[in-house]
């Protein structure tokens, strides 16, 4: 199975192709502009491994949390190319890239469950709780760093993501990534059932853009 990774929730545009015992990684940092950079991006990841677009088997993309633009981006590419060659698409919390990531830095033995924290604005973080294999405990939260704080403690966690840096120093912080690693989201998008992890964004909360709905044009 030839399977396309995608990222666009944070500051990086990534895309990843594994193929048979090939992969091929692509990631650029750029804050903003994922929408001009994505596209030619994955055109130039397949003429890298020589393949056309019409060869991918399945696409996974990462949903968030992240930024809502980004999430936008992201998700509206990889759901247009999964209808154009009729292929499956999946979808993977940002969170949970983070926790198969420090699974998989820390190698076999690491018994402790670990807490992937992303931050949020003032005294906020999002965060989920994982097994020690990165298997989902609970729901992506968005709370205060106290509530983190006491929520490592209590079950004895190892951290992941740029908001570990946040908390007080109950837990090893295994890494400190902002944006996910695209080459463990192309692990989880080739482990994942499609019919589990739709596509769908995960804001944990609702984005700031709302529509101005006094602005509309009034029905007659």
């Amino acid at each position: 199975m030839i399977l396309l990774a995608i990222d666009t929730a944070l500051e990086n545009c990534s895309v990843g192709l594994a193929t048979g015992g090939a992969v091929f990684l692509r990631v650029e940092t750029i804050g903003k502009g994922h929408a001009e950079r994505l596209m030619p991006e994955i055109a130039a990841l397949l003429a890298e491994a020589g393949l056309a677009p019409a060869s991918l088997g399945r696409i996974v993309v990462s949903v968030g949390p992240g930024s809502f633009t980004g999430l936008r981006v992201g998700i509206s590419a990889a759901r247009g190319l999964a209808l154009v060659h009729r292929i499956p698409v999946i979808g993977v919390g940002t969170l949970h890239i983070h926790a198969a990531h420090a699974a998989r830095e820390r190698g076999e033995g690491g018994e402790r469950p670990i807490l992937a924290l992303l931050p949020a604005r003032g005294d906020e973080l999002y965060g989920q709780l994982f097994s020690a294999t990165a298997e989902p405990i609970g729901e992506a939260v968005l709370e205060s760093v106290p509530f983190f704080d006491d929520l490592a403690a209590k079950a004895g966690a190892d951290l992941a993501g740029a908001g570990a840096l946040r908390l007080a120093p109950v837990g090893r912080v295994i890494h400190a990534r902002s944006a996910p690693d695209i080459a463990t989201l192309l692990e989880l998008g080739a482990a994942l059932d499609p019919a589990d992890h739709p596509p769908k964004p995960l804001y944990v909360r609702p984005p700031d853009a709302k529509p101005q709905l006094h602005k509309g044009i009034a029905r007659r």
